[in-house]
């Protein structure tokens, strides 16, 4: 007799963007690494709002408008692309948009290129604080918000890259299409099978674990970490997980120890700030694949896998699925920064 399947209990959302979003062999790619590899489109969520902070801002700007927000407030580094996603998604739904965005001199601000120019031309006001600000970010939310409320809006404040256990949400939706996209593959179905994410504030990550559970989708869920270290995002992601069971009643146990893999190591020069063996493979897979991965996230991420596969091809099993969490714009920024000739 076949289980009948609880429904997954969804908070409100809203549509944002275009899903279910392609999943694609990499012919190419597959054979130079000698594994079964296949990319999992997201940054083909929508044009302007390509990427993966659009299915967590579904759930987020749903509660923003229920909630009768006027004004929404995020934050991110200078090229971040969830502040482009949330200035954009604003627009679209006729709210305010106001930027904490981080630079080393506030006073001196970046040119308007790549996601900058986006946030720009979709009306987002920016707030440039310095890095040591932005660690006491809360502080600054708290005063802008502050500042909104005295101008007689209504301030939403939604965290780093939509991480919390609402914004979660859009990756266990995520998670059931890749349930559906793994059910559709020929051969066997139970290949040992690795889902490799770049990981940058853990609500991607934490989704992913929730929905593997909730979807059954069988498959081991691989962060590679492009910012602090495998014991910051072990927290980060958990405490995600742990707030979303909790908050949302959801019937599915969680443990650190066993849900959360991190591989640590791929950080490079910090946080956006790319080698030239990361835009080597970007390059590599744009002209292998006619795919772009970006130079903050997925391009550090899908350096680590190869780096990983070179020294065991089996670590990840015998199929992995890359997760395309977008960033194209700011490729623009680096155009200097690739080595002649392109």
């Amino acid at each position: 007799m076949n289980r009948k399947k609880t429904p997954v209990p969804y908070p409100p959302r809203i549509e944002l963007a275009r899903i279910q979003t392609p999943f694609q062999p990499l012919p190419r790619m597959s054979e130079r690494l000698g594994v079964e590899l296949y990319i999992k489109r997201d940054d083909l969520t929508g044009v302007a709002l390509s990427g993966n902070k659009v299915r967590k801002l579904e759930f987020v700007l749903a509660h923003a408008l229920a909630e009768k927000a006027d004004t929404v407030l995020t934050c991110g580094g200078a090229q971040s692309n969830h502040a482009r996603a949330t200035a954009v998604a604003a627009a679209r739904l006729g709210l305010r948009c106001r930027l904490l965005l981080r630079t080393p001199d506030p006073l001196d601000p970046p040119q308007p290129e790549g996601n900058i120019l986006l946030d720009r031309l979709a009306g987002a006001e920016i707030v440039w604080i310095t890095p040591e600000e932005y660690g006491r970010r809360g502080e600054i939310f708290d005063r802008e918000a502050a500042l909104v409320s005295r101008k007689g809006g209504k301030p939403y404040v939604i965290p780093e890259g939509a991480s919390n256990a609402l914004g979660a949400w859009g990756y266990v939706k995520a998670a059931e299409e890749l349930a559906h996209d793994l059910a559709l593959l020929p051969g066997k179905r139970t290949k040992e099978t690795s889902v490799i994410l770049a990981t940058g504030s853990g609500g991607t990550a934490a989704g992913l674990i929730l929905g593997r559970r909730l979807h059954e989708l069988k498959a081991r869920i691989v962060s590679i970490n492009v910012c602090d270290d495998r014991a910051y995002f072990t927290k980060v992601i958990s405490e995600i997980c742990e707030n979303a069971i909790a908050e949302y009643n959801l019937p599915i146990s969680f443990s650190r120890k066993k849900e959360i893999e991190i591989v640590d190591g791929y950080v490079g020069r910090g946080y956006a700030l790319s080698r030239p063996e990361e835009l080597d493979i970007i390059k590599e897979v744009a002209r292998a694949e006619g795919t772009f991965l970006d130079p903050v996230y997925t391009g550090k991420a899908f350096y680590g896998m190869v780096k990983e596969l070179q020294r065991d091809r089996a670590c990840f099993g015998e199929r992995i699925v890359f997760l395309h969490t977008g960033g194209i714009f700011g490729l623009f920024a680096k155009s200097s920064e690739f080595a002649a000739p392109l």
